[in-house]
């Protein structure tokens, strides 16, 4: 499956697009790794989310993209289609909040004075949307735990939205969606166990 591109001229200074990127990339947990030997940036995790990957470039004023997902034999996941859409579709709504905040138009520099510095203010990209909804899916995740299917579906998608959500103005919320999926899923293991425990029971009793 095709990976998610964006390549067009961006024309602004350097240092702002670093700046932006690394701001990102910081805020949603991406680290410097590898893809079958390629270079790219990844977030993510094995067993809750799975892993999203990226790499950018910024030369001559032309700023390049590339997204994608890995997907669960190792391939990899584009960010369009209906399989793995819970994990596209945020991480493709997050990417073009980003191409959002990289075309802004900045200010003009003018001085500020004999040194001082001349500080640019910019709009830079917050994740509260996905603290918000950290917190909805980790409510949802507790309320289903006599549902353990349900229950780990919420909470992966509560730990999720929680990760993009920890650097924003509500990392509040993203925390407390981050516990509440992980108690979640506690309890709904501990629920299946003894339910499992009371059927061996019974048909031990049985035989």
């Amino acid at each position: 499956m095709a990976r998610y591109i964006q390549d067009f001229y961006l024309n602004q200074p350097e240092d702002f697009v670093a700046f932006i990127m690394n701001d990102y990339l910081q805020k949603n947990g991406f680290t410097m790794s590898d893809w079958k030997g390629e270079p790219a940036y990844r977030a993510g995790d094995a067993m809750m989310e799975g892993y999203k990957y990226l790499k950018w470039s910024y030369v001559n004023g032309r700023f390049h993209l590339e997204a994608w997902l890995k997907g669960t034999f190792g391939g990899e996941w584009g960010l369009e289609g209906f399989v793995g859409t819970l994990q596209k579709k945020p991480y493709k709504n997050n990417l073009l909040q980003l191409m959002t905040v990289l075309q802004q138009s900045l200010p003009p520099q003018g001085g500020m004075g004999p040194g001082m510095p001349h500080v640019v203010p910019v709009q830079i990209v917050d994740n509260s949307k996905e603290a918000t909804q950290a917190l909805i899916f980790g409510i949802l995740a507790m309320v289903m735990c006599w549902s353990p299917i349900f229950c780990v579906l919420l909470a992966c998608l509560g730990f999720s939205r929680a990760r993009m959500g920890a650097g924003s103005s509500k990392a509040g919320l993203a925390l407390a969606g981050k516990v509440l999926s992980i108690v979640a899923m506690v309890i709904t293991l501990v629920l299946f166990v003894m339910s499992l425990m009371g059927q061996l029971s019974l048909i031990w009793a049985y035989y």
